[in-house]
């Protein structure tokens, strides 16, 4: 059994989704997340700084204590996670698209993917396809600009709208029945998406998978706490009051004040 926190970190507020998940199912744990909002979106930065970016994040999170580390974002994990593995001795999460679940879930054979660029032409990705993908035919979208609306707290507006019905439009003239959010920012656009698509189109992502694998990570080395959990404590790279306005939109209650992170 371990009281030290679990460290969680995404490019930005996306990650909140897969904490949410996470306090969820651990409510004895204590939670750190960091907010790389100075460097959001990593969809569309090079892997060789996504990787820096992991690794000074991951020496932060060490350095206050974490006993192990998920990172809350497919960008992320599809450029660092190997190199933080070989690098760090703790239990470490990553997150990927859930191609499985969805080609389970399809009843046309035709499964969509909302992603960001980063992650839909890295190796981890096509490697996924590759595994379960199977006789599914998986048709992939990427999505400039949601990750950038989401992090204003722009869950609902017009722009919003036009940029989420050019993105699903092609993937519903192509067949698909099931949408993979294939980026921890998307799940928090599932009520405008229940509402702008056909009843029948399923949405999957994998933030209650994540907090899944971490609980089994932290059991098998004898590292769940007993509670009770201190205080979630949220750091950003980027605008302090920009993530303040926007934490009470995504996390849905009062959050303790955003600590300011040195990039």
């Amino acid at each position: 059994m371990s009281e030290q926190p679990v460290g969680v970190f995404d490019s930005g507020v996306g990650g909140l989704s897969v904490l949410r998940e996470i306090r969820h199912l651990l409510p004895a744990e204590s939670l750190l997340y960091v907010a790389d909002s100075g460097f959001v979106p990593y969809g569309e930065k090079p892997p060789e700084l996504i990787i820096e970016r992991s690794c000074w994040i991951a020496d932060f999170l060490l350095s206050r204590g974490a006993k192990a580390l998920v990172l809350a974002c497919n960008t992320a994990t599809a450029a660092a996670v190997g190199e933080l593995r070989a690098r760090y001795g703790v239990p470490i999460v990553g997150m990927e698209p859930a191609v499985k679940p969805a080609t389970l879930a399809t009843q046309t054979g035709v499964v969509g993917v909302l992603a960001t660029t980063g992650t839909l032409r890295s190796a981890r990705f096509a490697a996924l396809l590759d595994r379960f993908a199977g006789s599914v035919k998986v048709v992939t979208q990427p999505c400039p600009g949601l990750v950038e609306c989401i992090e204003r707290g722009e869950l609902d507006s017009d722009y919003l709208t036009q940029l989420l019905l050019g993105y699903t439009q092609p993937l519903l003239e192509a067949g698909c029945d099931t949408l993979i959010l294939g980026c921890t920012h998307y799940p928090f656009l599932k009520p405008v998406l229940q509402r702008l698509l056909p009843g029948h189109i399923r949405l999957i992502d994998t933030g209650a998978a994540v907090a899944r694998q971490l609980r089994n990570q932290l059991q098998r080395f004898d590292l769940l706490a007993q509670g009770p959990a201190r205080p979630e404590q949220f750091w950003s790279s980027g605008d302090i009051q920009q993530l303040q306005q926007v934490l009470p939109i995504l996390w849905g209650e009062s959050a303790p004040a955003v600590q300011a992170l040195e990039r």
